[in-house]
């Protein structure tokens, strides 16, 4: 090939190669874990209606998973933005539930997992904690709407994103999110015409996170779909608190119909420090029937 042919073919690369860097999605943190590695795979495995494919994701994807596991272990850069750094540990949380799931898949519940969110197992920015440390973490940030965001692979849970959390679109990311998840009526629902909203018993573990019951509602008025939670500003407006659904938030029917008699099981069983106190309040019950019972006798004889 003559020099003209082989200078015109260099600035035909050299112009794919810099259309291609300048076509990439913003997905790059600034240092830390790879979020596109993240996206592909919950784009992947995470259906429209943000239910996992666990056991495809087992069959054909783990090894995609381990290896951003893998820069999720290494240590972050020091002077991570606190957007990314936020952004990283909500894909974390999601990213290590997902693989401690599949570790045990197919299960009807994490809850039928060993200790699943307080023993410190993972690695993460060179540190070994447990998902509530990564959890604690993010919430001592002061930002209520990761709690629309954290999933820990239950049916009840917000949605499952199925794309990355990125520094860039954090915000509007976080916004959006908290009101898909308000807007499932299977979830939270508000009816204005009763004057009563039932939400995620999220919104009653972590009550404090929100602020005073005045700042709580608040919130749950300004995300609501279409602003159906505004009568909550009324002090006599009526909020309760749904039962949560602890079944695995699987495509398939894996987790349909986990019990909340199932879970009681489960957490004494998997959960030791919770399953201690069950124990002792079953014992309690127990003693108190027979002595219910032991007392009838008596003035029956």
């Amino acid at each position: 090939m003559a020099a003209g042919g082989h200078s015109r073919l260099t600035m035909k690369l050299l112009r794919i190669v810099t259309l291609w860097v300048m076509s990439l999605p913003l997905l790059a943190q600034p240092g830390g874990p790879d979020a596109a590695l993240w996206d592909s795979l919950v784009k992947r495995y995470v259906n429209e209606e943000a239910r996992v494919d666990y056991g495809r994701w087992k069959r054909e994807g783990l090894a995609e998973l381990d290896a951003f596991l893998s820069q999720v272990a290494a240590p972050w850069p020091a002077g991570m933005e606190a957007s990314a750094r936020k952004a990283a540990l909500i894909t974390t949380y999601n990213a290590l539930t997902v693989r401690w799931v599949l570790t045990h898949y197919p299960v009807q519940s994490i809850m039928k997992t060993p200790n699943p969110f307080r023993a410190a197992r993972q690695t993460v920015d060179g540190r070994r904690l447990s998902l509530d440390d990564v959890e604690s973490q993010l919430r001592k940030m002061g930002d209520p709407r990761v709690h629309s965001v954290l999933v820990c692979a239950a049916r009840s849970c917000p949605p499952l994103r199925r794309e990355a959390y990125t520094a860039e679109q954090l915000e509007a990311q976080l916004d959006d999110n908290t009101r898909v998840w308000l807007a499932n009526a299977k979830l939270n629902e508000f009816t204005p015409e009763r004057n009563a909203a039932s939400v995620s018993s999220i919104f009653k573990w972590y009550k404090g996170d929100f602020g005073s019951e005045q700042q709580l509602r608040a919130f749950l008025a300004r995300y609501s779909p279409e602003g159906r939670g505004e009568f909550l500003l009324q002090p006599k407006a009526k909020l309760t608190f749904k039962d949560y659904d602890w079944g695995l938030n699987d495509a398939s029917s894996v987790g349909k119909g986990y019990t909340q008699l199932r879970l009681y099981w489960d957490v004494v069983m998997h959960y030791p420090p919770a399953g201690v106190g069950v124990l002792a309040l079953l014992a309690v019950a127990l003693g108190g029937v027979w002595w219910v019972w032991a007392a009838r006798r008596t003035r029956a004889a």
